[in-house]
């Protein structure tokens, strides 16, 4: 008998290996929910809660917003509540889980479709004063409706003891399920992965957001292999021009060295990101990476950055550009996504057919449907469904203004599954 030589253990895998267990630990309640969260809060739409992430609990995401947390906007708005509510929806299948509730694939019970639901826990909320997060996630959300690789907002609507946000389910997974299995993705996937995010991270930037957390779990794939941009809680609102923020937040592997520092920052902090997922997926590992927290950190800072071979110049010139330790010479400092788009390693792309989704993805997901979870961890879909999520109790509404319904909603009583 020949005994199968194992595979190498890969950075991926091995953070999957994390996540399996801490959504486990999560969900049977083993009283580390509280260890995790002041590990950290991250909350992605389809990850479990990322015990990598950092946030200065004090920091307010939103800053100014924080006042006005409880006061969203328009009456009309929380008019069209009656209009759409939690039992709408069948709750089918877990796909994430967070520091403050769940995602769910659910399909409206009426027109048919398919979404990801995220699901908060407002109690949890409130006893974090977390409250900035979730509403600078719904601010950003109904400001970014018009782009092909941001996560759309359809509703958001509440019940008596949580908020609902009802989003594109992006079938593909996540970028970093992908990388898990595959360790590495060949320079030109990779390439149109990149200039996909640069895409999105230069339309959220001329709306004056940074957008802080850019890292292969908040990146899907939909069902044609195009990039999804998701979470938006740790996004900063009104940076115009060259202004700047200095709320430490982020994930350690990808926070930029003047987030580490604690000195003020811009929107530059979003082409580091991007350098250290390019990294990531290039090279199997992020930047600077140690297993060892504290040695990480410091690479970030000081080690001077590597770069293997195997990698093109063109590549290894852009990864030197966008982890540049200096944020004025970084590249996208000036002319943010412009000068992106001008580097010899996207000479290939077209940029006017790239944002109409003319280019042919590199990797199409295999699915059979719109309920196809092939491409979701086992280590959510395992979990089980919260009987109450369907309940619809209004009494005791913490968050006034806080229903919205998308005009580009097809009709409830339009019976189509997009496939």
């Amino acid at each position: 008998m020949v005994k199968k030589a194992k595979s190498p253990v890969t950075y991926a895998k091995m953070k999957g290996i994390v996540s399996y267990f801490a959504a486990l630990i999560k969900e049977k309640k083993f009283g580390s929910t509280d260890l995790l969260q002041k590990c950290g809060n991250s909350h992605p739409f389809y990850r479990h809660v990322d015990s990598e992430c950092f946030r200065r609990p004090e920091g307010s995401v939103c800053d100014k917003a924080g006042a006005a947390a409880l006061c969203f906007t328009t009456s009309a708005e929380e008019q069209q509540r009656s209009l759409v509510s939690a039992a709408d929806f069948d709750y089918l299948k877990v796909i994430g889980t967070g520091s403050f509730g769940k995602v769910l694939l659910a399909r409206h019970k009426q027109n048919d479709k398919y979404y990801a639901v995220k699901v908060v826990k407002k109690h949890i909320i409130l006893k974090k004063k977390v409250e900035g997060h979730i509403i600078c996630e719904r601010n950003v959300l109904l400001k970014t409706v018009n782009h092909p690789f941001l996560v759309r907002l359809h509703f958001s609507f509440q019940t008596r003891d949580r908020l609902y946000l009802v989003l594109d389910y992006a079938g593909g997974g996540e970028l970093f399920y992908h990388l898990q299995r595959e360790s590495v993705f060949t320079e030109p996937r990779a390439r149109f992965y990149a200039a996909e995010m640069a895409s999105a991270l230069g339309y959220l930037h001329s709306l004056h957001i940074v957008y802080r957390d850019l890292k292969p779990e908040n990146i899907l794939l939909d069902s044609a292999g195009h990039v999804v941009l998701t979470d938006f809680g740790l996004c900063k609102e009104g940076i115009v021009g060259r202004a700047t923020t200095k709320t430490f937040c982020g994930t350690p592997e990808y926070l930029a060295p003047e987030v580490l520092q604690q000195s003020e920052y811009d929107r530059t902090v979003d082409w580091w990101g991007l350098g250290a997922v390019l990294h990531e997926m290039l090279y199997g590992l992020p930047p600077f990476y140690s297993a060892d927290r504290m040695v990480m950190l410091r690479n970030i800072m000081f080690q001077p950055l590597v770069l293997k071979a195997g990698v093109s110049k063109a590549g290894r010139d852009l990864l030197k550009r966008l982890l540049n330790r200096d944020r004025a010479k970084r590249l996208g400092a000036k002319h943010d996504v412009a000068e992106l788009q001008h580097h010899s390693f996207f000479s290939s792309i077209q940029w006017d057919e790239l944002v109409t989704k003319k280019i042919t993805p590199p990797f199409v997901p295999s699915l059979s449907g719109p309920d196809d979870l092939t491409n979701v961890d086992p280590a959510f879909t395992n979990l089980p469904v919260p009987q109450s999520l369907g309940m619809c109790e209004e009494d005791g509404i913490t968050f006034p203004g806080f229903s919205y319904m998308s005009q580009n909603v097809p009709s409830l009583s339009t019976q189509t599954n997009g496939y």
